[in-house]
């Protein structure tokens, strides 16, 4: 008996050959225009919003044209420059800023005080959340008329209100900071006999910086703020002259425009040590330890 077997022939792809195709080379990495080159500029980004705001308040105030109500920018501009020349703006910007220096250094003291009880002790940590729970909540500014039995008409009144203003955002931000270290970070502190101070100047301050430094923006707008808030009411009470007290007095005179210029030179300040001050401490620690792009 014979079996036959049937072979199926068998199949071949043909070989195809391409060619490549000889283009330009990629550009690995493409040359930005000049228009994006100046976009990336936070600085001038940042000035062109303030640009378009002032033209906006240029053309509000021209089109309401009543200089008592509204002054348009250039009337604010020219008030500014006459007080600046004059050396009004300067004299009272310096007498806020003196007052203003005082309550928050012993703000920041005090909130360095209460972090490090409340990082030591259990009992630290309660005190310092029922503080800021009694206290935080609580307006500066609704602080002044015990300011003024307890310290009297003048500069002390102003910073105690200066100082509860600062202390609790700060104390917030920075024990909010050292609770979000890591405890690696904790335990190669202390194998390298770290204890108490060094442990927090060592390990936990360079760890929770980018907080702490949030907290000291917050304190410093608050500090800020109810400083000219105080002044507009010491000022009227003990002749103090600080900004406030240039903004209630000419306001008083109905000289709307010089009333302008000092708020003006308020939000300059308030620019200045936001994006001078503060972002050259940002760029010198925090940026270069890496703790953010």
């Amino acid at each position: 008996m014979s079996t036959t077997v049937n072979h199926a022939p068998l199949l071949t792809r043909p070989e195809i050959v391409r060619e490549p195709v000889r283009g330009q080379p990629a550009e690995v990495q493409k040359p930005i225009s000049a228009w994006e080159s100046v976009y990336r500029i936070g600085f001038l980004r940042k000035g062109f919003i303030l640009l378009v705001l002032a033209v906006i308040w240029e053309i509000y105030g021209r089109w309401l044209d009543n200089p008592l109500l509204f002054p348009a920018f250039s009337e604010t501009v020219e008030a500014l420059i006459s007080n600046l020349l004059n050396g009004i703006i300067p004299a009272r910007a310096l007498i806020s800023l003196q007052t203003l220096a005082i309550g928050y250094a012993i703000g920041v003291g005090l909130a360095a005080l209460l972090t490090v009880l409340a990082i030591g002790s259990r009992i630290g940590t309660d005190l310092l959340e029922t503080l800021t729970a009694m206290f935080n909540p609580l307006p500066a500014i609704a602080l002044l008329p015990l300011a003024l039995i307890w310290f009297g008409l003048g500069t002390g009144s102003v910073i105690f209100v200066l100082v509860h203003s600062v202390l609790w955002a700060i104390a917030l931000n920075t024990h909010a900071g050292f609770r979000a270290v890591s405890k690696t970070l904790k335990m190669v502190g202390l194998n390298y006999g770290l204890r108490n101070i060094g442990l927090v100047r060592d390990i936990l301050i360079p760890a929770a910086f980018p907080s702490i430094l949030t907290g000291l923006k917050v304190g410093w707008a608050f500090a800020w703020r109810t400083l000219i808030a105080a002044e507009l009411v010491f000022g009227v009470s003990s002749g103090s002259g600080g900004l406030g007290w240039f903004i209630f007095e000419n306001r008083n005179q109905l000289e709307t425009a010089n009333v302008f210029a000092g708020l003006f030179f308020v939000i300059l300040i308030g620019l200045f040590v936001e994006n001078v001050i503060f972002a050259t401490i940002e760029k010198r620690t925090i940026r270069r330890w890496g703790m953010q792009s």
